[in-house]
């Protein structure tokens, strides 16, 4: 099994490309070991020190650390990826409680702004997660008030350093365009 790296915006993600389906279904993002129980490839990748973050797309697996070197743990990710796709185990095991979704928001609108923020999902599902994907992160829809769009990032997205510029420059100026009544964008 060859698996790809890529560099992503973010210098403290890199994201995995082991060359197979991932996850099918939404990605996954996985911020602690606890929330990580219920898969068998972030909870491995947790086992390694300096991993702070897994993210699961797809078709690849997006892994942050804190400051500890690449050179240094880039094989232990490498071994613990290759590992888990020989050993035939699930990515998420089915049926487990999720702790993943425990303190998620449900999304917030008001029912006259229902036509709109239709439209604005569709614009994040068909051009601005694409884009993100490559990076290595995802974003969601949260909510929308008052002409602001309340998103959340993940995956390499989150926390890195060109995610504002990303949400101000680009995914701002499309949905304004594309939406009249959008007046700004924040992460929530």
């Amino acid at each position: 099994m060859f698996i790809q790296t890529e560099a992503t915006p973010n210098p403290a993600t890199l994201k995995f490309l082991p060359g197979r389906d991932v996850l099918d279904g939404e990605p996954r993002d996985f911020r602690s070991p606890e929330a990580a129980d219920i898969s068998p490839l972030a909870t491995g990748l947790f086992g390694i020190s300096g991993v702070t973050g897994v993210f699961l797309g797809s078709d690849f697996i997006s892994v942050t650390k804190d400051e500890t070197n690449w050179a240094h743990i880039k094989p232990a990710i490498l071994g613990v990826i290759m590992d888990h796709f020989l050993s035939g185990k699930p990515v998420i095991i089915e049926g487990a409680p999720d702790a993943t979704n425990l303190d998620e928001v449900e999304e917030f609108f008001e029912e006259e702004d229902k036509e709109m923020v239709e439209v604005i999902k569709e614009l994040l599902a068909t051009r601005v997660r694409p884009a993100v994907a490559m990076d290595g992160g995802d974003i969601i829809f949260k909510g929308f008030k008052e002409g602001t769009v309340f998103l959340h990032m993940q995956g390499a997205c989150s926390g890195c350093p060109s995610s504002t510029a990303t949400l101000k420059s680009g995914i701002e100026n499309l949905l304004r365009h594309f939406v009249p009544g959008v007046e700004s964008v924040q992460q929530v």
